[in-house]
């Protein structure tokens, strides 16, 4: 039964035990070691030693149980390359009583992104999780995509991303950045225009709404776009028809749309800054793109990641201190400024060993709040604790596994920095 299916399948009893896979499952996750006693799914998955949603996790096995539907989850998995983004789906499967017997478990690997260094998007916090589902779950639609969120989030790729997850992945990205544009030169760009137009026109020129064609369009900072030219951009929408500039002939066009924004357009529309019909329009599936501040477990990853990108042939060393430091930064370009405190840093360290000394370079000409100089490593880690435990309401517990120390070691660093 389980070789009948197209991705990877393991046969699962409501007591987690894996009683069967399928070929697929063992050419991508490898052999289960079946001595003795079943194999636990958690166990096999994750290496836990109780069930996902007592281990802080979703379970779709609890789920499925709960609601007696299909349940599904993204989930990173233990495999034999290292830690991987995996889209499961559970299909519970019932008896002639209509008991629940038995759960196939359908695992997708998710190529996208990644818990390592390999993989367009790189992440594993549980922001980025609720982030990657989403994109997961609509990058094969041909649904409106609204990305929102601060400047340097990544919103660019994400738009990079669902659109190789699409249908249409073989045909053009085109992008559209809208900030800064008069009215003119946007209904030109997106458009096109016929030779004489205007002055200058010296020539006929595609619009990207053409380019696009087939592809996905993605407009960028879609709140900065002039509001008399709204009106013509959710015609366009609604109909696939334009007319280039200065021409008379309508022409016909077929795109998914993604569009991105950091300004909130729920309140442009109260103000009349934005129209309402537009924003339903291109908020058919929102996706909110965490700040660095709300996934900082995925702040090492990063910095490593982008290191390696630097320079393939030399591999830089983050020290403890260093890193520290950076955990402690207030990122107001997020991700963005991240990258660029990298490149500095690999420009300013004389070896493949970058340290605080070098980090503290590199922060004082950054864009954020800097860390102070004569700050001590010890208050340096203190003020990090601190804004950690403001952005996560007090959870010590999160707090302790987000910093990689104990919950004990965490409430005595609390208390010397209190006393």
């Amino acid at each position: 039964m389980l070789d009948s299916y197209e991705h990877p399948a393991i046969l699962v009893n409501p007591e987690y035990q894996i009683l069967a896979t399928n070929d697929l499952y063992q050419e991508k996750f490898g052999l289960i070691d079946s001595a003795g006693e079943p194999a636990r799914c958690y166990k096999v998955s994750h290496d836990y030693d109780r069930p996902c949603d007592q281990a802080g996790e979703e379970c779709p096995l609890a789920a499925a149980t709960r609601s007696g539907q299909r349940e599904r989850v993204l989930h990173i998995h233990q495999t034999p390359r290292g830690e991987e983004h995996v889209d499961v789906e559970m299909l519970p499967i019932l008896d002639e009583q209509g008991a629940l017997q038995f759960f196939v478990e359908l695992l997708k690997p998710v190529p996208i992104a990644g818990a390592g260094g390999d993989k367009p998007m790189v992440g594993a916090s549980p922001g980025f999780n609720r982030m990657l589902e989403l994109i997961t779950r609509v990058g094969p639609s041909n649904a409106a995509v609204l990305l929102l969120g601060e400047s340097g989030t990544g919103k660019e790729l994400a738009a990079r991303t669902l659109h190789q997850a699409s249908l249409r992945s073989d045909k053009s990205l085109v992008t559209l950045e809208c900030a800064g544009l008069s009215e003119t030169l946007f209904e030109s760009e997106l458009f096109g225009h016929v030779k004489g137009a205007f002055t200058g026109a010296n020539y006929t020129r595609q619009g990207l709404a053409e380019a696009a064609n087939g592809g996905t369009l993605f407009l960028d900072e879609i709140g900065d776009i002039p509001y008399p030219l709204q009106v013509k951009l959710l015609r366009l929408i609604e109909t696939g028809t334009y007319r280039p500039v200065g021409s008379n002939q309508p022409k016909q066009t077929d795109f998914r749309l993604v569009c991105a924004t950091h300004k909130n357009l729920e309140q442009m529309v109260d103000a009349g800054e934005f129209r309402q019909d537009l924003y339903y329009r291109i908020n058919v599936f929102p996706i909110h793109m965490p700040s660095l501040a709300e996934r900082l477990e995925d702040l090492p990853l990063l910095a490593r990641t982008m290191l390696q990108d630097k320079d393939g042939n030399k591999a830089y060393h983050l020290t403890e201190s260093a890193m520290t430091i950076l955990k402690a930064h207030r990122y107001r370009g997020n991700i963005r400024e991240l990258r660029n405190i990298m490149s500095r840093a690999v420009v300013l360290t004389n070896t493949n060993v970058i340290d605080q000394s070098v980090i503290r370079q590199c922060l004082d000409v950054g864009a954020g709040t800097a860390v102070p100089a004569e700050m001590s490593l010890k208050e340096v880690e203190e003020h990090y604790l601190e804004q950690l435990m403001r952005s996560h309401h007090n959870d010590k517990d999160k707090v302790a596994a987000i910093a990689g120390i104990s919950v004990r070691s965490l409430y005595r660093k609390l208390q010397e920095s209190q006393g």
